[in-house]
């Protein structure tokens, strides 16, 4: 099936303070994509973010961000009663705050820990199984994160040592001592997972597919690292022995140093990829169709030294990636419900890797004019159609900011194409939606005809991202959501 989405982070949803939630907006989002034809919704990670707002270097590759929890539902549930809202911290719903989000996650956690006593017991029940069914990687990320929260967000490395390291009686101490902080980091995971089911049944009683986004690699300061040490590329203190990046460029002369260690690939191999399978599955259940981000590194990737500072240094490394997903592939009978992020300089063996297992990749049409006529990303040198389109991503400009920084020659390269340029973000996605692609997904900014104001997010800057919300309710929007779709079902989608 050909599809048109619209990519939109859950955090840009408009109406609650400080965050977007899975809560009436999201419903309301997804009613607005079915009723005008629109059959897929991209995301980013819904993990919690870093300190500086990013998903893609979360705390925990398997929690859900306790920002997006909706209290109105909990209220509605009988899990709290009216009152706990009131006493929660007010603020703005224009731009993403997450000292306010993470202020409000925190008092609806005391609350559910506070009310958790008193609830039915088939309620109380039903939580005690999902705890035991999810303890594989719910038990680590509690401790990690209320340890956290007691080390004023310092690294797990600088916590005392028995900690630090996992001592078993350090551990039986602190689910003594923070039972009840561990426990309503537990029930703000239980709920965020129940709330969520129900959007992803919405969407798909809709019929709109629910696109996700998996980083490769995950965060050197992450619940991951600390409990599956073994896997990583860290020294017995926790330091970086080799890490991520990649090589200098025309982009860059240094290259790009990620600081996430590398995977320690003879130990994931030795259980057959047990701690891939785990982190896959539950990301799956979480979403219709997931991306894999740095999908090249699956063949070969860019090591650095540990200790270094920039990515110059490193060297290229074959990784068992056909190994894992075949392993994937036994397990989803073949249908694997991946996409292959494959951006940038991709050798033949990536896209022997994408095509062996019918995986579609990726093209940027905000990287297409650069007056080469075999640019790979020019809709006419589509070959086949395992493709999705994006106009832009969350880390391009918006299409009105990238028209109007764009060179002569880019512009004039763009307008043989389609004609005088008088709206990119349309006339782009018209692009998009018109090319072989099975899959034409456009940022929500682009349909908005909103400027570089509304970009999300600025690869290698540290100020200013992943803040934009719509600063609208969902019903405003119906015009360009109607526009988009009476366009797609014009090209068949």
């Amino acid at each position: 099936m050909r599809r048109a989405g619209v990519l939109l982070h859950a955090t840009a949803l408009p109406g609650t303070p400080g965050c977007g939630s899975f809560g009436a907006a999201a419903f309301q989002w997804i009613d607005a994509l079915a009723d005008h034809g629109i059959k897929a919704w991209q995301l980013l990670p819904l993990a919690p973010t870093d300190s500086l707002g990013s998903p893609y270097s979360s705390p925990s590759s398997f929690a859900l961000n306790p920002w997006f929890l909706d209290g109105p539902a909990l209220v509605a549930e009988g899990l709290l009663e009216a009152g706990d809202l009131q006493a929660l911290a007010p603020g703005g719903c224009e731009r993403l705050d997450p000292q306010l989000a993470s202020q409000r996650a925190h008092q609806l956690g005391q609350a559910l820990l506070k009310r958790h006593g008193g609830w039915p017991a088939d309620q109380r029940e039903a939580f005690a199984r999902w705890r035991q069914q999810e303890a594989a990687w719910l038990v680590d990320h509690c401790r990690f994160a209320v340890l956290r929260e007691r080390h004023g967000a310092q690294p797990w490395w600088q916590w005392p040592q028995p900690l630090a390291r996992r001592q078993t009686s350090a551990l039986r101490a602190l689910d003594l001592e923070q039972a009840d902080a561990l426990l309503a980091e537990a029930l703000l995971q239980w709920q965020l997972q129940l709330q969520w089911e129900r959007l992803l049944q919405h969407a798909r009683h809709r019929g709109v597919q629910v696109i996700g986004d998996l980083p490769f690699y995950v965060a050197h300061d992450s619940a991951d690292v600390w409990s599956n040490r073994a896997l990583f590329s860290v020294n017995a203190a926790g330091a970086l022995q080799q890490q991520s990046g990649v090589p200098p460029d025309y982009f860059s002369e240094t290259g790009q140093l990620w600081g996430t260690p590398v995977y320690r690939w003879t130990l994931h191999r030795l259980p057959r990829f047990r701690w891939w399978k785990r982190r896959l599955q539950r990301q799956l259940a979480v979403f219709d169709l997931l991306r894999i981000d740095h999908f090249r590194a699956l063949a070969a990737a860019w090591i650095v030294p540990g200790g270094d500072l920039t990515a110059e240094h490193g060297v290229w490394r074959r990784t068992p990636g056909a190994s894992l997903l075949r392993h994937l592939s036994r397990q989803w009978r073949g249908a694997l419900p991946l996409i292959a992020e494959d951006l940038g300089v991709i050798t033949p063996d990536v896209e022997a890797l994408r095509d062996r297992y019918r995986l579609p990749g990726m093209k940027i049409l905000q990287f297409a004019f650069d007056g080469n006529p075999d640019n790979a990303y020019l809709p006419q040198n589509f070959q086949g159609s395992r493709w999705l389109v994006y106009t832009g991503t969350h880390d391009n400009a918006t299409c009105l900011g990238w028209w109007q920084n764009a060179s002569q020659q880019m512009r004039h390269q763009l307008e043989e194409l389609i004609g005088r340029v008088q709206a990119p973000g349309w006339q782009l996605a018209e692009l998009a939606l018109s090319s072989a692609a099975d899959w034409a997904v456009v940022p929500l900014q682009d349909l908005l005809q909103l400027g570089d104001e509304a970009r999300f997010n600025t690869p290698g800057t540290t100020e200013g991202n992943w803040q934009w919300r719509l600063n609208q309710p969902i019903a405003g929007i119906a015009g360009p959501l109607l526009g988009y779709g009476e366009m797609a079902q014009r090209y068949g989608r």
